[in-house]
């Protein structure tokens, strides 16, 4: 038996695991249009006289986990109303929704999907080519993200050999021996000494900040100034999570106990810059979901978490409208409207409605609409969005809000992704903080662009509402309370679970949620031990390109020491030692000459350029252009202000750099 309390008002409501609440106070509310003064909502009354009552718990009819007794009760009160919340909204659109149908994988299928999924699909099947073709991209693997490749390669092979298809299928152990074949021809091993220096440099950070963690997974009180430590991205997450696993157990046994506060992670400054999420060229940006998806089973099979991807059968869903309609159907029939648009339109005006009417209102996202008005909304919107006919001054503040989070669940697929939803959801069952939001920023990187930049577009909404949370008393632990449900309990998929399930997924989801909001920054840079092997894998193919190349000019008998001089003068090209050519092809004619210095960043070189006093630079402010690192062992890569030119010169000193505009 819970009280719920504001200063207008109080009333008693008696909660069930199945998230259905019955009043059994405040005799004078009234059953109504208006959301705010219905008891079947489970919202707070519009009294005005303010009563104070002693809270009276009911013990959960099991034992509850520690994690959950320690949620605030007013915070899960939150969780448990915008379920209940959903429920009668679904009620009343159910002829509306169709079912996701989950398919449950055959053995090795799922297996055979990863290693498609990974880049590798090459290593089995029908498809099985040559496996030099795979060695450069092993050799860039670390020992873990190689043991989840082999691992998986096995059960492929076992299985397609049960069902009697005898495909040449390669056994890695022999893929992996040409690998280390070839390092061993390498005059010197700095990569992995470096790799070694950077692990070190961190592990007593890293091992501090997460057994201050232990097992706890709750979100710490807002009050308590949570202390600071930078996430190692330099090393991978499954190498560190190994390595703790390996040599801290008795420091994580002491913690386990412990009431310190929870750590609060920062990005580290990295001289060679940070790569974030649309840095980088489409071709460079598939290897790194590529390594992601490595990188992500490797961490979750090294702390014995189990990874399954859920695979969708195809049904039909509807090719026009804006709810109930995929994503990727949205965006092609918004982009006829407006040119490059990443995120839906009725998003997009759903978020500048409710922020029309003001952050500050006191339980923004919290307090839903009535529903029989947001059904008939959402029917007006279908006929007349569009057109450009819809009255949004008949949409109150918070009917937008019920709006924008009724459109979230009724995207056919999950916003968090069918594939990786059930991973999402396994975040919780990580045994630090820091391992939680390693596994979120890999998953982060794994979403679909669309899912992905609506996501993002979300985050900051609920970020900004956060802000406010002095007048609308809206914390981030109420903000992710009332969306967690929204985006981890998928209705359409159908997904039934038991009660106990229903309340650690509860603590969990909204735990996950909690991270989403506050570390998003983190959460969209791409690590930089995966930018490395990114970088690692072209040189390597940069290599093999070229020895190809100078055997064909062999076999046309031309003049190879020719070749070879114009290939050296190319990246010379009459620069003196120490110095950058600068460029903007579609901005200037001229290109500039910069002296590398120690304290010399992107910010300065275009700074520099935009003080020029003729041409187009003149009429160009900051954040329109950009510095790019272009060639050498990157593809494209757009340079964040905080650069050390120098520093990211000596890591890549045959790239090309190029001043522009980000693509739409």
């Amino acid at each position: 038996m819970n009280w719920l309390s504001s200063s207008r008002g109080v009333v008693l409501t008696a909660y069930h695991p199945s998230g259905k609440d019955q009043a059994v106070g405040d005799s004078h509310a009234k059953g109504g249009e208006e959301a705010t003064s219905s008891r079947r909502y489970g919202q707070y009354t519009m009294n005005q006289e303010s009563t104070t009552v002693t809270r009276v718990m009911e013990k959960p009819p099991f034992d509850r986990s520690i994690s959950q007794d320690s949620l605030d009760e007013l915070s899960m009160e939150d969780y448990w109303i915008e379920l209940e919340n959903i429920k009668k909204s679904s009620e009343n659109r159910q002829e509306d929704q169709e079912v996701v149908v989950v398919k449950e994988p055959d053995e090795g299928e799922l297996e055979e999907e990863w290693l498609k999924e990974a880049g590798l699909s090459n290593l089995f099947g029908e498809s099985a080519g040559d496996p030099q073709e795979s060695v450069v991209f092993l050799s860039t693997l670390t020992r873990t993200q190689a043991a989840a490749v082999q691992k998986r390669v096995e059960t492929v092979s076992q299985t397609l050999r049960k069902k009697n298809k005898q495909y040449q299928i390669p056994d890695v152990r022999d893929i992996f021996a040409q690998q280390r074949e070839s390092k061993e021809t390498a005059p010197d091993d700095t990569e992995s000494q470096s790799l070694r220096t950077n692990e070190n440099k961190y592990q007593g950070r890293d091992d501090q900040a997460s057994n201050l963690v232990g097992e706890e997974k709750l979100i710490p009180p807002e009050e308590t100034p949570a202390p600071e430590t930078d996430i190692n991205l330099e090393v991978s997450f499954a190498e560190q999570a190994l390595n703790q696993k390996e040599s801290s157990k008795e420091k994580i046994q002491k913690s386990k106990g412990d009431d310190a506060t929870l750590p609060s992670f920062r990005l580290p400054k990295d001289k060679t810059g940070t790569t974030r999420i649309g840095d980088l060229a489409h071709q460079d940006m598939k290897k790194v979901c590529h390594l992601a998806l490595i990188e992500l089973t490797a961490l979750y099979d090294v702390l014995g978490i189990e990874l399954k991807q859920q695979k969708a059968v195809k049904i039909k869903t509807r090719d026009s409208g804006l709810f109930c309609v995929p994503l990727t159907v949205l965006l092609e029939q918004d982009q006829r409207k407006v040119l490059g648009t990443r995120i839906p339109l009725i998003f997009q005006k759903l978020i500048s409605r409710i922020e029309e009417g003001g952050l500050e209102t006191e339980g923004l996202l919290r307090i839903p609409g009535a529903a029989i008005r947001i059904k008939n909304l959402c029917q007006e919107l279908e006929a007349k969005f569009y057109e450009g006919t819809f009255n949004w001054e008949s949409v109150k503040q918070h009917d937008a809000a019920s709006l924008l989070k009724l459109f979230i669940r009724e995207l056919p697929q999950p916003l968090l992704g069918v594939e990786y939803l059930k991973a999402f959801q396994a975040v919780q069952n990580l045994p630090t903080k820091k391992q939680q939001l390693q596994a979120l920023n890999l998953l982060v990187i794994l979403l679909p662009d669309a899912n992905r930049d609506t996501l993002k577009a979300l985050l900051e909404f609920l970020q900004r509402v956060i802000d406010n949370k002095e007048k609308n008393k809206m914390t981030v632990m109420n903000v992710a309370m009332v969306m967690a449900p929204n985006l981890f309990m998928c209705h359409a998929l159908g997904l039934k679970s038991s009660e106990q399930r229903e309340f650690v997924m509860a603590a969990g989801t909204a735990n996950t949620m909690h991270l989403l909001i506050k570390y998003q920054k983190l959460l969209w840079t791409i690590p930089k031990f995966i930018v490395n092997q990114v970088r690692k894998q072209n040189t390597e193919n940069h290599k093999k390109d070229k020895r190809a190349m100078k055997k064909l000019l062999k076999k046309m008998a031309y003049d190879r020491e020719k070749y070879e001089k114009q290939d050296k003068s190319t990246n010379d090209a009459d620069v003196p030692q120490g110095v950058i050519r600068v460029q903007a092809p579609h901005l200037s004619k001229v290109s500039m000459a910069i002296q590398l210095t120690e304290e010399l960043k992107a910010s300065d070189v275009l700074a520099r350029f935009l003080s020029q006093e003729s041409g187009v630079a003149q009429t160009l402010k900051k954040g329109e252009v950009f510095l790019y690192e272009i060639g050498g062992n990157i593809g494209e890569r757009c340079l964040d202000d905080d650069t050390y030119m120098k520093d990211l010169y000596q890591l890549n000193p045959n790239a090309e750099w190029v001043i522009k505009s980000k693509p739409l």
